[in-house]
């Protein structure tokens, strides 16, 4: 399960950020997941809290919004959403396409307490 070593280096980032933030506690961490990534979101959700023991994270809450997969089609240009089984522009069909977003594993923000 390498999603725990993704949640342990999850973390590390989040301590840094609360030592340059001054902050005291971790809350909430929200992260967008691609279908793509390679990561499965059921298993970070389970994982983060093992990683975010005795740190500045334990007791954190983790959201995870999915990531949409969009291509760009490389024959008419257009931008198009597809599936992660079928990467095919979703104008003309063509499969000639260069994926956009889908593949991403992102933190987008961190709820955090700062000390008196």
């Amino acid at each position: 399960m390498h999603e725990l070593s993704i949640c342990q280096a999850l973390v590390d980032q989040l301590r840094d950020l609360a030592a340059r933030e001054s902050a005291h506690r971790i809350t909430r961490v929200l992260l967008r997941v691609g279908p793509m990534s390679g990561v499965v979101p059921e298993l970070l959700v389970h994982a983060f809290p093992i990683a975010a023991a005795e740190t500045v994270a334990d007791g954190a809450a983790i959201a995870i919004e999915d990531a949409p997969v969009r291509v760009r089609c490389r024959t008419c240009g257009a931008e198009t959403d597809a599936e992660p089984g079928s990467l095919v522009c979703g104008d003309c069909g063509d499969f000639r396409t260069d994926l956009l977003t889908g593949d991403e594993l992102l933190l987008v923000s961190v709820e955090l307490e700062r000390g008196p």
